[in-house]
Order: structure tokens, then sequence, then C-alpha cells
């Protein structure tokens, strides 16, 4: 039994306590997971949705020839954030005149 005002949750700390955590432990953490499981995470709690949608996980899902990918683009990809950029990358575009990168 808890004291009353220590059940879980009251604190807001999220599921384990991991909500105590600072943004970028818990974004180093899901790096190390899958593009599925980041964006599952971030459902699951509000302590991880900040860090679910960081810059700094989605580069790490990002393919190493990113920049040289864009760089072949016949029209510039717009996105506005790393986790953007990934799921207009999981669709095919076109390259180098009509070829396609997928």
């Amino acid at each position: 039994m808890t004291e009353e005002g220590e059940g879980e949750g009251d604190d807001g700390a999220g599921i384990g306590g991991f909500g105590r955590l600072p943004e970028e432990c818990v974004a180093r953490v899901l790096a190390f997971t899958t593009p599925r499981d980041t964006c599952r995470a971030g459902l699951v709690s509000a302590a991880f949705l900040s860090a679910a949608a960081s810059d700094a996980v989605w580069t790490n899902f990002l393919p190493p020839d990113c920049a040289q990918i864009l760089s072949r683009a016949v029209r510039p990809l717009e996105y506005s954030s790393k986790k953007e950029l990934y799921f207009r990358l999981c669709d095919p575009i076109l390259v180098d005149d009509g070829g396609m990168v997928s």
C-alpha cells in the first residue's frame, strides 16, 4: 500500500518513473529502438511524446546516404522535422531525371 498522494502517476512521472528523466535521456534510449517503437512510445506517455518527436532520435533512423539522396531528388523534399523526412523517404522519390529511390 502507498500513502495517500503517492500512487503511481500522481506526480505525473509517467510509466515506471521515466517521466522524471530528462528528455535527452529518453531520446537517447528511443534512438536504440525502431521507428515503430518510437512512435508507440510517444502514444503511451506524454512524457515520451516530445522525446519521440525529437530530431536527435529520427536522425538515427535516416539512411546514411540521406544527404546524397536528397541532393539527387528531381523536386526538393519539403519537411519540417527529421521525423517527417523519415516518413517522406518511406515513399519512393524521383531522382536523377526520373529514376526512383525507395
